[in-house]
């Protein structure tokens, strides 16, 4: 029986073979400039053992067309594809390890993803010159690909899944709040160039990444409040109240973007790479005062010190995880998380 006009073809190969029948469309046509005859050239669609095989694989094709050259994709080809639509989902920081796991899996770039086995992606890991961080997201990255290409028919298989995780030790990383002292070292010397930046971390508990892209448009003076947040569905879209002692840091800043016309509060006008900070720009300032003051603290010492100020002074432990952006486990207590700004503002002042 005769295929219907546009659907393909199937037929038979001559000789002895493994799947001697092959599926196929015509991709378009091409005129020969001697004979000036039109002639079809085809693209295949597959082979199979059998000729039913072969028809289902015609109308499957016919019913949900997909691209036919996915086989050929290689790693680097699908770490595009797939990053085009996952990096608009995720915060500047995810994107940023994602990017790093794959710099670090170069053996795999140019290999087609349909012949990457578990044994390739876990010597990727083994010899990558890498922390065990780095390792886990690159673990991540392969997972996140697979399903990716199982998804879109580019892989048969798993083999991410088959491949072994890397084994994580403890955390190495030491969190030091600043001392009492240390932050009046700061308050004596706030004119330094981002003091106030660390203090107002050290007062409203946001992440590093958060405090440094906080925009003019989030922080309401009127009403003495920030909003943001990054990184978990607890931490996104969070309001924080600004304490009243980090409140005319927060107005300088503020009128100091609007006059630069910036949509950040923090600004940099001598930065080499944009005048708003950064996650990376505000590491190196702060690096900056650390040696200028001989301190010795991470970025992320800011917001441990405010929690660590806030237990000391038996804030409400669900307020807290509020203004912090941490998971509530307490089932009770989810269904009632619409605390009032005044109750807040109450808890974050208890704080000297």
């Amino acid at each position: 029986m005769k295929n219907a006009n546009g659907m393909g073809s199937v037929y038979k190969l001559s000789g002895k073979r493994r799947k001697p029948w092959i599926a196929r469309k015509t991709k378009g046509w091409t005129i020969d400039c001697k004979t000036g005859k039109a002639k079809q050239f085809y693209m295949t669609i597959g082979y199979y053992s059998t000729k039913q095989e072969a028809l289902a694989a015609l109308i499957n094709y016919n019913q949900n067309p997909y691209d036919i050259d996915s086989h050929k994709f290689t790693f680097s080809d699908v770490y595009e594809k797939w990053s085009n639509e996952h990096f608009e989902k995720i915060a500047p920081s995810a994107t940023r390890t994602y990017k790093s796991a794959y710099n670090h899996s170069k053996p795999l770039h140019d290999m087609r993803m349909r012949d990457i086995r578990p044994n390739h992606l876990e010597d990727a890991i083994k010899n990558a010159n890498v922390g065990n961080s780095t390792k886990s997201r690159m673990k991540s990255l392969y997972n996140q690909l697979f399903k990716y290409a199982l998804k879109y028919d580019i892989v048969d298989k798993d083999y991410a899944a088959l491949s072994e995780s890397v084994k994580r030790e403890d955390a190495t990383i030491i969190r030091i709040p600043f001392s009492d002292e240390e932050i009046n070292l700061l308050w004596h010397n706030v004119d330094f160039p981002f003091v106030d930046m660390v203090l107002i971390g050290i007062y409203s508990g946001w992440r590093p990444q958060e405090l440094a892209t906080l925009k003019i448009a989030d922080v309401d003076l009127q009403n003495h409040t920030f909003f943001g947040g990054l990184k978990s569905e607890a931490g996104r879209n969070r309001y924080v109240p600004i304490h009243p002692a980090i409140f005319e840091l927060v107005e300088k800043n503020y009128k100091k973007a609007v006059t630069l016309n910036s949509d950040y509060l923090f600004n940099d006008e001598n930065g080499q790479q944009g005048m708003h900070m950064t996650y990376d720009k505000y590491r190196g300032r702060l690096n900056k005062i650390n040696k200028k003051f001989g301190l010795n603290h991470k970025p992320h010492d800011t917001r441990h010190t405010f929690i660590t100020k806030a237990k000391s002074v038996n804030m409400n432990e669900y307020i807290l995880k509020l203004i912090v952006g941490h998971q509530i486990e307490d089932i009770t207590e989810k269904v009632y998380t619409h605390r009032t700004m005044q109750q807040l503002r109450e808890e974050i002042s208890k704080i000297e």
